[in-house]
């Protein structure tokens, strides 16, 4: 399945009208993605979805369970650790472990997506101090997003609001560039070097997902900050669409190809 941007419509030149290239994710890599998850009920969600609609095989492990990782990605397309309840500042071996891993898709230039716990542990890995808010906020439900003239650059388009789960934040780490911010946690997302991306949000949720973790997770809905559970659903209604697409096109950049001009 080719694919294009949703937002950026390419022109004959094989590039977007303000000049940015296009890129596809169909799975001609017949390399999977190496997945790392965080809990035995964990799934990948919408990410999951969208790359394997477009074609992209997935290699799932769970660390936590004692699945082993990789010395090397030379028989993976690249990465992504995803989020879980922990803090990886709690002192867990499995995700100390983890966070040294990061190193691999590194040095190895593979791409690489952490998303929220995953974020956090790029952060720590690049020397970034993770905690949280000096006021005791956390940010669980729909929360604004501002994207960066950086993020901008890579996607003209992000969405306002963002679902959120987290009580730690990162800072931003040296070199890294800043790609979106928020009010209480302002870095949202940020790129290191050319193929890494981190993002604090949960682009990745699904309404069986919302269902889930406001059941389950329901005391952590009376932690400073956190919005209460109807608007979860509404937030769910009024906000996903532009998420929708914008994850589509995000992980196309990350994990696709470029596409020559004809």
């Amino acid at each position: 399945m080719k694919h294009h941007f949703p937002y950026d419509s390419p022109g004959k030149d094989g590039r977007t009208p303000d000049g940015v290239e296009r890129y596809r994710l169909d799975g001609r890599d017949l390399r999977p993605l190496l997945v790392i998850l965080h809990q035995e009920s964990s799934t990948t969600g919408r990410v999951g979805q969208v790359l394997q609609r477009h074609g992209v095989r997935l290699d799932i492990r769970r660390p936590v369970l004692g699945d082993p990782l990789p010395e090397t990605l030379e028989n993976h397309h690249g990465a992504i650790v995803f989020g879980g309840p922990p803090s990886v500042n709690d002192g867990l071996p499995y995700l100390d472990r983890e966070t040294d891993w990061l190193a691999v898709p590194l040095r190895e230039e593979k791409p690489f997506l952490g998303i929220c716990l995953g974020a956090q542990m790029l952060a720590r890995h690049l020397g970034a101090k993770v905690g949280s808010h000096a006021e005791g906020l956390s940010e669980i439900g729909y929360y604004p997003l501002r994207a960066t003239e950086a993020g901008r650059s890579f996607i003209s388009h992000w969405p306002d609001m963002v679902y959120q789960w987290h009580t730690d934040g990162f800072e931003l780490p040296a070199g890294a560039e800043l790609l979106a911010e928020g009010d209480w946690y302002p870095n949202q997302a940020f790129r290191y070097g050319r193929r890494a991306f981190a993002v604090q949000f949960h682009a990745e949720l699904t309404m069986a997902m919302v269902y889930r973790w406001t059941t389950k997770g329901h005391e952590r809905l009376k932690l400073p900050g956190a919005q209460p559970r109807r608007d979860h659903f509404h937030g769910r209604r009024v906000h996903d669409e532009p998420v929708r697409q914008w994850l589509d096109t995000f992980l196309t950049k990350i994990f696709g190809d470029t596409v020559s001009p004809d």
